[in-house]
């Protein structure tokens, strides 16, 4: 365990201090108290009242395999701290289909190749923006943009199940 030691500061106003007539200096001296305080820090601080709420994300592939089966990656995020577009590129999970990946803009909101659908979870994202009013108009409500969606509201926890949308659907 690390320990911080401080002094605290008593500030006396000095008896120029005024308001009157435009005189509007403070002149304050510090004095150091005679008693160090101690405040202790753990290595590990883990208080609950600390830890930020987090997102479990659950990403579904958009086509099946030789198999059947849809392949599922998934990743974590902090509540309400990154878009969805930003989780997937960080995580390495495939967004963009061939086309998108060269002619995306950026999460601009002005293209549609992060088209994704929401599975379960719609609760824990952002309303739509104007920007997805505006492009997904009639698209069905589980169809969200992925540079427009922001994964939590940074209370809120729970799982998002996401699907990208297959190229040709869009």
């Amino acid at each position: 365990m690390a320990s911080l030691n401080f002094f605290t500061a008593n500030s006396l106003r000095s008896p120029e201090f005024s308001i009157g007539a435009g005189n509007f200096r403070n002149h304050i001296v510090y004095f150091p108290s005679k008693r160090p305080n101690t405040i202790a820090f753990a290595a590990n601080l883990r208080e609950s009242s600390l830890e930020k709420p987090e997102i479990e994300l659950e990403f579904i592939g958009p086509t099946p395999g030789n198999d059947g089966s849809y392949r599922v990656e998934k990743a974590k995020a902090i509540s309400g701290e990154k878009l969805l577009r930003n989780i997937m590129l960080d995580n390495k999970i495939e967004l963009y289909a061939t086309y998108g990946k060269v002619m995306n803009c950026g999460g601009g909101g002005s293209c549609g190749t992060c088209i994704v659908e929401i599975i379960d979870g719609k609760d824990l994202l952002n309303e739509r923006t104007n920007t997805e009013i505006r492009y997904l108009k009639k698209k069905p409500e589980s169809w969200r943009l992925a540079c427009q969606t922001i994964v939590g509201n940074k209370e809120n926890s729970g799982k998002v199940t996401v699907q990208r949308i297959p190229q040709w659907k869009k």
